[in-house]
C-alpha cells in the first residue's frame, strides 16, 4: 500500500514539475520579447536574471526559507559546464528574439527533442522505443513544414537559434546527470549555476561592449513605471522558470523538459501570431503546427505506456523481496 502511494505522490510530483515548467516557459518567451523589444542589451538583461537568483537563495538560506547547501568547490566544478552551456543557450536565445518573431522562434526551439534523443543515444543512455523515436521525429518534421512558411526570414535570428539549441541540449543532459548523480536539489542547482553564472557574464558584457552605456539605459529607462514592472516580472520569471526547468529535469528526464516545451509552444506559437508584432498566417505554418501537435501527443502517449507497463513489475519484485 506505501509503495503504491509513494507511485502516486511521485506521479504527481512529475506531473507538477512538467506543468510548472511549460506555464513559466511559455510566459516568459512573451516577456523576454517584449522587454527587449525596449531595451535591447540581452547579455545585461541575463546578467541581471542571474543576480537575482543568487540574492534570492542567499537571503532565503540566511532566513532559514531554504535549505541549500554553501557552495562547495568540488561540487562547483562539476557543475561548472551545466553554466557555461546554461549561459550560451540563454544568451544566444534571447540574441535569436531580437529578428525572429515568436512562432518561428519557438519553431526552431522545438528541434530540441530530436537534439536530446541523438545525445542521450551517444552518452549511453540507451535506445527509446519505437513509439518515442518515432513520435519525436514526427514533432521535428512539423517544426521543419512550419518553418517553412517563414516569409521573414532572418540569417542571423535563425543562426542564433540553432545555436542556442546546441547548448539547450547540451546542458539538460548535464543537469539529468547532475541531479541524479551527485544528489543535488534544484534549488541547489540553480544556486551553483546562477553564481558561476555571474564572473563569465560581467566579462562577456564588458567585451562585446555592452557595458557601461547598458546601465546607462538602464537608468534611464527607470523612470519609466511600465519599464520597470516588465524587468521585474523578467527577473521573477526568469528565477521560477530556471527552478521549474530544474525541477523537471531531475524529476523526469532532460527528454520529458523539452516535449513540454513543445508542448508549450503550440498555445505560445498561437498568441504569437497576434502578440508583440504577429506574422502571416501560411497553410505551412498551419500544417507544420498540426503534425507537430499530434507528435507531442503521441509521444506523452508511449511514455504513460511505457510508465505504466514498468510499474507493476516494480511492485511485484518489492513484494516478491519482502516475502
Amino acid at each position: 500500500m506505501e509503495t503504491r502511494r509513494d507511485a502516486d505522490a511521485s506521479s504527481h510530483l512529475s506531473f507538477f514539475a512538467a506543468l510548472s515548467y511549460g506555464i513559466a516557459s511559455m510566459a516568459m518567451v512573451f516577456i523576454n520579447k517584449a522587454i527587449l523589444m525596449q531595451y535591447a542589451h540581452s547579455m545585461t538583461l541575463l546578467t541581471l536574471q542571474q543576480l537575482a537568483t543568487v540574492l534570492l537563495i542567499h537571503f532565503g538560506r540566511q532566513m532559514g526559507y531554504s535549505k541549500a547547501k554553501r557552495i562547495d568547490m568540488p561540487t562547483a566544478k562539476k557543475l561548472l559546464p551545466v553554466s557555461l552551456f546554461y549561459n550560451a543557450n540563454v544568451a544566444f536565445a534571447l540574441a535569436s528574439l531580437k529578428g525572429v518573431n515568436i512562432p518561428m522562434y519557438i519553431a526552431i526551439k522545438r528541434l530540441t527533442p530530436l537534439a536530446v534523443l541523438i545525445a542521450g543515444f551517444f552518452t549511453g543512455k540507451g535506445k527509446p522505443t519505437t513509439q518515442v523515436t518515432l513520435s519525436v521525429l514526427m514533432t521535428a518534421g512539423g517544426v521543419i513544414i512550419a518553418a517553412l512558411g517563414d516569409f521573414s526570414f532572418d540569417l542571423f535570428g535563425y543562426t542564433m537559434a540553432l545555436t542556442s539549441v546546441f547548448f539547450q541540449t547540451m546542458y539538460l543532459v548535464l543537469v539529468e546527470k547532475s541531479g541524479v548523480e551527485d544528489g543535488l536539489s534544484s534549488v541547489e542547482i540553480m544556486f551553483y549555476n546562477s553564481f558561476l553564472s555571474l564572473p563569465v557574464l560581467i566579462f562577456l558584457i564588458i567585451a562585446t561592449g555592452e557595458f557601461p552605456n547598458s546601465v546607462s539605459l538602464l537608468f534611464a529607462k527607470s523612470n519609466s513605471l511600465s519599464f520597470l514592472f516588465i524587468l521585474i516580472i523578467s527577473l521573477v520569471m526568469g528565477i521560477v522558470l530556471n527552478f521549474t526547468m530544474f525541477l523537471c529535469t531531475i524529476v523526469n528526464s532532460a527528454l520529458t523538459t523539452t516535449i513540454v516545451g513543445v508542448l508549450k509552444g503550440v498555445g505560445s506559437t498561437t498568441l504569437g501570431f497576434v502578440l508583440l508584432g504577429g506574422v502571416q498566417v501560411h497553410a505551412l505554418n498551419v500544417t507544420g503546427l498540426v503534425i507537430n501537435t499530434a507528435g507531442g501527443v503521441w509521444y506523452s502517449f508511449a511514455k504513460y505506456q511505457q510508465k505504466k507497463s514498468k510499474q507493476p513489475k516494480v511492485i511485484a519484485d518489492i513484494e516478491a523481496h519482502r516475502k
